[in-house]
């Protein structure tokens, strides 16, 4: 497979890799930049555990192939944290227990947080359809959907409702 050099954003900084013509940005991210957060957790774009933000835009990065990165703006979820200070959407995950095995909570989180960019007050239909791409087995999502409201609040500057 041969390979091209790519160069983009990642997480506010400029990165360059090599990426091979046929390989997923998943597999980029994960084997020649060393971002481990994203799972591939079905390899088609059904499971949401691969989401990253491409220019604005959640997608998959299972579905995505390396080149078509290059010159882009790509939010990972090891890009949430700021100064090692936790992103509000991390630490209402922590506080309202939204996480089990972990496995899908970085795609869950790296699509909250893509909503709340958008939409800043969004009602809880408008969450659990946003997620509605991210597939998790031991959560049951009622915690997840607290947790992404009272952040959206929190970074609102409003009451958190217990």
């Amino acid at each position: 497979m041969s390979k091209l050099r790519i160069t983009a954003w990642i997480n506010g900084e400029p990165a360059e890799f090599l990426g091979g013509t046929r390989q997923s940005l998943l597999d980029a991210l994960r084997d020649e930049l060393h971002l481990t957060g994203s799972k591939e957790g079905c390899g088609t774009g059904d499971c949401g555990a691969c989401s990253i933000v491409v220019d604005g835009r959640l997608v998959c990065a299972c579905l995505m192939l390396a080149p078509e990165a290059q010159g882009r703006r790509i939010e990972t979820i090891e890009g949430m944290a700021v100064d090692g200070a936790m992103h509000p959407l991390q630490r209402q995950f922590l506080e309202h227990a939204a996480l089990q095995c972990g496995f899908c909570t970085p795609g869950l989180l790296v699509a909250a947080k893509a909503l709340l960019d958008r939409n800043p007050d969004p009602t809880e239909t408008e969450v659990r359809y946003w997620l509605a791409g991210n597939l998790c087995r031991c959560t049951g999502y009622d915690k997840v959907v607290r947790a992404v409201m009272d952040a959206a609040a929190e970074l609102r500057g409003t009451e958190v409702a217990r």
